[in-house]
């Protein structure tokens, strides 16, 4: 798996979120990679992005 760095994620690297995008979509915490990770299904991660993007989130 490649992850990287969400374009999103705070220039001081204080909120650093990691993607493996895929099927299905993996998100992490960069500095805490320990607690694991969260997947989501097509549905779902289009449903998270669209409420991320609408301030619903």
């Amino acid at each position: 798996m490649e992850w990287h760095t969400s374009s999103y994620s705070s220039p001081n690297n204080d909120n650093c979120v990691e993607v493996v995008e895929g099927l299905p979509t993996l998100i992490r915490d960069s500095q805490n990679r320990k607690l694991g990770q969260l997947a989501f299904g097509s549905t779902e991660w289009r449903a998270f992005i669209q409420g991320v993007r609408s301030g619903e989130l």
